[in-house]
């Protein structure tokens, strides 16, 4: 398509966009009584309108049925998960027994761990990617050392080539064969939190599977946001947040991915609870862990209600929008308008004030676009927030912008653009 950097032309989008009802289902934040430009749903999703009453449903229940409304009620909380898992489903490319909502991410990720990290003498090591976010780092190195092993030596980071900001395909899968001997699990995660960068999760699968590693995803930026196949791309487990993309709330319940493939094999180690236990027979109360079928097996602790209600508010909008298709058609518009709003400003200006450093290739990203900015960036931040912009901040220069499609509008990605260009001319006086 061929963009314009004018309010009309972002105004007809908008006018033309399939989607533009669901900016009226979340709430902005204010500043002065003026709404934001949110474009920080990579960080926290906005929050639904729907969420206070979906939440206040269960609280009347809580109220009206104290214990029994673990059975009782239009929806029962000892059967709630399912309700849910019906809907994770078809946004991380899952069948429902294989997804289950639970705890938090981290937490999660140690979780599957004790299951898909089982380091032998020979094979020990894990591959991921250099810059994670900083909760793999630390859990990966922990889990490491509780094995007995050297993170030093037992974890192998894939960093960018000199001068490039983000990781090629192809070395991320030489890295992976050359250490095939030694491999005991691939990890990475869905998109990098810092360069908004896409991995081609397939195509690591299928070089961690052909090394004889178990390969496992943190989808926290990923999940809700760009349209993954776990199922199809034979991945063996994942987790995420879903208080980013998928609008849950600060803290929110995450979720899990255990491939159908591992249901039955009874080899496989875990930190069991009672809610994993086999549901027909859990309250017999009996010694002896017997899982549950499916993603169910690997649950802990019992359901937490209130945030489950909370991420059930927000996927019934995502089901409302047809799931991750539609929403990815507009994402890939809406963030190439960014790219291009950036480019405009860059030219008008006369130097390249704003460096965008997530992959050009759109079937490389997500909704977010990363930028480094030329002088005091945090300066720039922070007008940009004083302007009613609200994007995010990463040291020592990077400004992350993500037009999230089921609430951002191509009009917020020229206001955006426009704010650029003004705060650029300033400060060049």
């Amino acid at each position: 398509m061929n963009f314009e950097n004018t309010l009309s032309f972002a105004r007809t989008m908008d006018e033309q966009d399939p989607l533009r009802r669901f900016r009226e289902e979340f709430l902005f934040p204010q500043q002065n009584g003026k709404p934001f430009i949110y474009l920080c749903g990579n960080s926290l999703g906005l929050q639904p309108k729907s969420a206070r009453t979906v939440l206040g449903q269960q609280l009347d229940n809580w109220q009206n049925l104290a214990v029994e409304g673990w059975f009782e009620g239009d929806s029962p909380w000892m059967f709630y998960h399912k309700e849910l898992k019906k809907l994770m489903a078809p946004v991380v490319g899952a069948n429902p027994a294989e997804v289950c909502p639970m705890n938090t991410l981290t937490v999660n990720l140690h979780l599957l761990m004790v299951s898909f990290y089982r380091p032998e003498q020979k094979r020990f090591k894990i591959i991921m990617e250099a810059g994670a976010f900083p909760s793999d780092q630390y859990a990966l190195e922990s889990q490491v050392r509780f094995h007995g092993y050297d993170p030093a030596t037992a974890i192998i980071e894939v960093a960018p080539r000199p001068g490039e900001y983000t990781l090629r395909t192809e070395d991320i899968t030489a890295r992976i064969a050359e250490n095939a001997d030694e491999l005991a699990l691939v990890l990475f995660g869905g998109i990098n939190y810092f360069t908004g960068q896409w991995f081609d999760m397939e195509a690591i699968t299928k070089a961690g599977h052909a090394a004889g590693a178990i390969v496992g995803f943190d989808l926290a930026h990923a999940a809700g946001n760009v349209p993954v196949r776990l199922h199809d791309w034979d991945i063996d487990f994942a987790c995420w947040c879903s208080y980013k993309y998928q609008n849950s709330g600060p803290g929110g319940i995450g979720g899990i991915f255990v491939h159908e493939k591992h249901f039955k094999n009874e080899q496989l180690d875990r930190f069991a609870g009672w809610w994993g236990y086999q549901e027909t027979t859990r309250f017999k109360m009996e010694k002896g862990f017997i899982p549950e079928a499916g993603a169910d097996g690997w649950q802990v602790s019992c359901s937490q209600v209130m945030p489950m209600a909370l991420y059930h508010a927000s996927l019934q909008i995502f089901e409302a929008a047809g799931f991750m298709g539609p929403l990815r058609k507009k994402s890939m518009m809406l963030t190439a308008y960014l790219i291009y709003v950036i480019d405009q400003v860059n030219q008008a200006v006369g130097y390249e004030q704003f460096k965008v450093i997530t992959p050009e290739n759109e079937n490389d990203r997500g909704t977010q676009v990363s930028i480094i900015a030329q002088g005091d960036a945090k300066g720039i931040f922070d007008q940009l927030v004083t302007a009613h912009v609200l994007g995010d901040w990463r040291e020592p220069n990077v400004i992350r912008l993500s037009p999230v499609p089921l609430y951002n509008s191509f009009e917020d990605v020229f206001r955006t653009g426009e704010l650029l260009l003004k705060i650029s001319k300033e400060r060049a006086l």
